[in-house]
């Protein structure tokens, strides 16, 4: 019913630090391990206009590292504006934006394969927060340092808006 179950379980997560998923490379990327920092996830493409905001997403990174970890999650859902495999996706973080942030193995973000991370985050039945629809690449949603959904912005608020200097 939401999508968790993909590898043999039904079972919703209590909360999205039960929630699997890789990092770029392979390796299996521990969320438990981010409570007590406040999380910012972005589905991330690198085709897109919007693109250019990964500059901001790594000064962010950079600035409130500290209490702050960004998730970029490749997805190729909106004009497959994200079509590289792994290895270009690194590299093209690396060589044009310096990212240093976490970047995910590349997933989907709504439709009948979403992955548990958005059912998660666009679901009220399951975050106990909200519900919303991802509208294209670059929406941000925040969790809290205790792993409760805080707040979505729009593709087009900057990584280094106020907004979001303001909620973390």
């Amino acid at each position: 019913m939401f999508g968790f179950g993909k590898k043999g379980t039904s079972q919703v997560p209590k909360s999205i630090y039960d929630i699997k998923i890789n990092k770029l490379d392979g390796t299996p990327l521990d969320l438990s391990a981010l409570k007590g920092k406040k999380v910012l996830f972005v589905n991330v493409a690198s085709k897109c206009g919007l693109t250019p905001q990964y500059e901001g997403l790594e000064k962010l990174h950079q600035e409130y590292g500290g209490k702050l970890e960004i998730i970029g999650l490749p997805c190729n859902q909106f004009a497959f504006q994200e079509p590289g495999d792994a290895e270009q996706i690194q590299s093209f973080c690396q060589k044009n934006y310096g990212v240093s942030f976490t970047i995910t193995e590349k997933i989907k973000v709504r439709g009948k394969e979403q992955h548990d991370i958005y059912t998660w985050l666009t679901n009220k039945a399951v975050n106990g927060k909200f519900s919303s629809s991802v509208k294209w690449n670059f929406q941000k949603y925040l969790v809290s340092e205790n792993g409760e959904l805080e707040q979505k912005f729009a593709p087009t608020v900057e990584p280094m808006s106020e907004d979001i200097k303001k909620a973390i």
